[in-house]
């Protein structure tokens, strides 16, 4: 028996070592597992990791100081400043760094006009890494601020942007955000040039963010802008804004524009819409009034050209009756008086009730001269609709121009396949066909410099931070009309200001050629009792043009016959070029 209990008592220490020595073991391996898994992600953040954890040390132990690039200057064509950058700076504080809180909002509060409590609350919100105090601070204010040597407070440069002339160009130079972006015409179209690249200075801080005396800087400098130089002569541009203005005030119309392009290479010398506004003070808390204020209306609007149109019929015919086809109308071609013709059932009436021998039988010249609706639906109808289609296309109706400038419209051509004689007939003089003003003044350019299509620009050259200067040379679209069509619409359109509709457009010595227009405004597709856009576009010289104007008036009050409305204003805007340039008469 005893045998037996002594057999136990080893058996059971056999098994308590056993038991103990796989627990040890479990224990040794879950140690060792352990082990292996921080290893591992020891192993793993040193190879996966190590650039985001430097990334974010860096990001706690160290600050950034943007410096601004300074955004390139708009110049005219002569060099004259338009849009330039004012020295005004933004004043930020980080809170973690600000030693004494209540003295550091007193002194921001005292320097730059502002409440202290407002200050204070702003720089002792937590979980904040930085807050802006101010914006647009003069240089004077800075020099205060840097004088008190406050830790925490940091100050850099602001694009301000500074229009010389306040209102003029303003739809067409636009404006920058508080940010000093681009978000209105050139400003935008032209962002990425004028903008640069922002560069910084780099800080160390200790671990509450006030910068270390031993602090090692890094400074990566900003790269300024480029300065464009824009085709706009200021000084036209003044004589078109003050004749246009003049119109605008005098006829109360509801607006008045002009555009003024060199017809040799369509650069554009001057741009008006008017009412306008002050592009150094921006309405931006009025969208509605900003956006109507701010619309180029010369590049985004579309209207019924009336008879200004009829210098597009008049040059297909004249370039298909040089070309041999037999359904053009010649030069002596006389077309008949009778007021009306009657197309598909509709009668379409002269404007003119040809009374007292008005509108006898006519050439072609003097139907421009008259402004004889008639004769141009004739012509219209008798080309056909392929042929004249194919010259609105090359003329530029129905696709835009390719102006550098955001939003322009494409007017408004009626599918080929859909237009009836009638609509052609109309097409002929001007209605059932909607243009943008850019659209017929590039046209009418071509029609006259001797055929010749360019794309429009605004762009004269770049100039970059080095001084590096890139000249933007004219671009050849299309050929048009022949250098003879354009010798014999040039001459043509002289005799309209010298003996037509257009003598209130006439300058003694000079030789000015242009086309009148009146057109009925429509609304809610009717004809808006007494409501017409009354324009003008004419050009001299008239044997080498060198500079063409077009000018409309919406809506004015009173008399509404371009001839009488929109005619003085050009020729007072030609007149004023003419001294400008120190131009003598015509030989």
């Amino acid at each position: 028996m005893t045998i037996i209990k002594n057999r136990i008592k080893k058996e059971q220490r056999g098994f308590s070592l056993t038991v103990l020595q796989k627990r040890l073991l479990l224990a040794s391996l879950a140690i060792a597992f352990i082990f292996c898994v921080i290893a591992g992600r020891f192993i793993y953040i040193q190879l996966f990791w190590d650039n985001e954890l430097v990334m974010r040390a860096t990001d706690q132990w160290n600050r950034e100081i943007p410096v601004i690039a300074a955004r390139g200057n708009i110049y005219d064509r002569n060099g004259n400043l338009l849009a330039g950058n004012d020295n005004t700076y933004s004043v930020f504080v980080r809170p973690n760094a600000v030693q004494n809180k209540e003295f550091c909002a007193s002194a921001l509060a005292d320097i730059f006009g502002l409440s202290a409590d407002d200050v204070y609350a702003k720089i002792s919100r937590k979980g904040v890494s930085e807050v802006t105090v101010v914006r647009h601070a003069e240089g004077e204010l800075i020099n205060k601020l840097v004088a008190l040597g406050m830790d925490g407070v940091y100050y850099s440069r602001d694009n301000t942007r500074k229009y010389t002339f306040g209102d003029v160009l303003c739809q067409v130079l636009g404006f920058t955000s508080v940010d000093g972006s681009g978000i209105s015409g050139l400003e935008k179209y032209y962002n990425d040039l004028l903008s640069g690249q922002n560069g910084e200075i780099l800080y160390s801080t200790d671990i509450v963010g006030v910068e270390r005396e031993d602090a090692a800087v890094v400074y990566s400098p900003a790269t300024d802008g480029s300065d464009i130089r824009l085709t706009i002569d200021y000084r036209i541009q003044l004589a078109a804004e003050e004749a246009v203005r003049s119109v605008y005030q005098s006829s109360g119309a509801k607006a008045a524009s002009c555009i003024v392009l060199d017809p040799q290479n369509f650069e554009v010398l001057a741009l008006v819409n008017y009412p306008s506004y002050n592009l150094n003070d921006v309405p931006r808390n009025d969208p509605e009034a900003l956006n109507t204020l701010s619309r180029n209306r010369v590049v985004v609007d579309i209207y019924e050209p009336g008879s200004t149109f009829k210098v597009i019929t008049t040059a297909a015919n004249v370039e298909e009756y040089l070309s041999g086809n037999s359904a053009a109308f010649s030069p002596e071609h006389v077309f008949s008086s009778s007021r009306t013709r009657a197309v598909d059932g509709t009668t379409i009436k002269c404007w003119s009730d040809h009374k007292n021998g008005k509108h006898s039988n006519q050439t072609l010249a003097q139907a421009l001269n008259n402004s004889c609706n008639p004769c141009f639906t004739d012509i219209a109808l008798s080309l056909g609709k392929d042929t004249f289609y194919e010259y609105l296309s090359a003329f530029g109706f129905g696709s835009v121009t390719g102006l550098d400038f955001s939003g322009e419209a494409l007017g408004m051509l009626l599918p080929q396949s859909l237009v009836r004689d009638c609509d052609l007939a109309r097409i002929g003089f001007g209605q059932t066909v909607a243009v943008t003003q850019l659209q017929l003044a590039c046209a009418v350019a071509a029609a006259v410099n001797g055929g010749n299509y360019y794309i429009p620009t605004l762009l004269k050259a770049v100039v970059e931070p080095d001084g590096t200067y890139k000249d933007t040379p004219p671009v050849l679209k299309n050929k048009v009309i022949s250098q003879k069509a354009s010798e014999m619409m040039a001459a043509m359109l002289e005799g309209v200001v010298s003996e037509g509709s257009g003598k209130n457009a006439y300058i003694e010595g000079f030789r000015v050629g242009g086309k009148t227009g009146t057109a009925q405004k429509y609304e809610n597709g009717v004809i808006a009792a007494g409501k017409y856009v009354s324009s003008f576009v004419g050009f001299f010289p008239a044997d080498n043009p060198r500079y063409l104007a077009l000018v409309t008036v919406d809506e004015p009050q009173g008399a509404y016959y371009g001839s009488v409305v929109a005619a003085p204003v050009a020729k007072q805007i030609f007149e004023d070029i003419i001294t400008i340039k120190n131009l003598s008469p015509s030989a």
